[in-house]
């Protein structure tokens, strides 16, 4: 009786240990091969439980997320000036075709990703040696990366890998070529700021001229204006005086000597010589009148 059920469990833990050689899973992040002594049977692309015959086939699981290929140190390029620029950059890939990617790298992502770099640099360097160093740096940039993009997922492809981005991190002048530009746009904002001061001061002394001229020419026409009304006054003056005259002659000859008087003799040490019989006396003598 013990030998039978020494039996039993011996056959259920044999039985146990051959269906776990001969389950595997593959998840929603994974890829699988099957392979039956060395050779690829099939590939499991869904995630699911799946069978296997044990001892005779082995898997090997392909992580198909999203990964990244990024540049450790800047590297340089020549544009086509002939001036070196640091560029840092990065890929975005995913495995698209896991029998192709086993078959070209042998399922080894360090292979992968040298080859994708080496792409990258190739096209990096193709694409700056057509340009200026302002197309490379602001003109062209969104150019080059899809460009980039475009050259890299082709070779890509070839190995069993999808390139989903390729972006441009940093393009920068070497600190040479950074100075001389520095020192040329220093230049250059320099030659703008004395072009615009001189236009400032050719418009200032233009409005100035201006102002100037109103203001004589406001001035003539007030000083012509004056006189117009002075000499409209004094005429009225004038007319008043020879009708005040033509009324009484001799009242007028009496109030102009008066006024004769009052002005010269407005101060005390005011001192006149004259005859005593003069005519600036008369009315002196004779202060009654006639």
């Amino acid at each position: 009786m013990k030998a039978s059920v020494t039996v039993v469990l011996i056959a259920i833990v044999v039985a146990l240990v051959v269906a776990s050689m001969s389950l595997f899973t593959v998840d929603q992040r994974q890829q699988a091969i099957v392979f039956r002594l060395g050779e690829v049977v099939s590939i499991k692309t869904e995630p699911g439980l799946y069978w296997k015959l044990p001892l005779i086939e082995d898997i090997r699981y392909f992580d198909i997320r999203i990964h990244t290929v990024d540049t450790e140190e800047p590297e340089r390029f020549l544009t086509s000036e002939k001036k070196n620029v640091l560029v840092d950059s990065y890929v975005k890939w995913r495995i698209s075709s896991v029998e192709q990617y086993y078959v070209s790298v042998g399922g080894d992502e360090r292979r992968a990703r040298d080859r994708l770099n080496k792409t990258v640099n190739d096209s990096l360097r193709a694409e700056f040696g057509k340009r200026t160093v302002y197309q490379v740096i602001s003109g062209e940039r969104d150019e080059i990366i899809e460009l980039m993009r475009e050259k890299v997922d082709d070779d890509a492809r070839k190995i069993g890998v999808e390139v989903l981005d390729v972006r441009l991190k940093r393009v920068d002048l070497t600190k040479e070529i950074s100075d001389a530009v520095y020192r040329r746009m220093e230049a250059e904002r320099k030659r703008v700021a004395n072009e615009l001061r001189s236009t400032g001061f050719a418009e200032s002394e233009k409005i100035r001229a201006d102002a100037d001229r109103e203001r004589e020419v406001i001035i003539a026409k007030a000083y012509r204006d004056a006189q117009q009304v002075k000499g409209s006054g004094d005429a009225q003056a004038a007319a008043i005086y020879a009708r005040a005259f033509e009324r009484d002659p001799e009242f007028y000859s009496y109030y102009r000597s008066l006024d004769a008087y009052r002005e010269t003799f407005r101060n005390k040490g005011d001192l006149l010589i004259l005859e005593p019989d003069s005519d600036f006396f008369k009315y002196m003598q004779a202060p009654s009148g006639r």
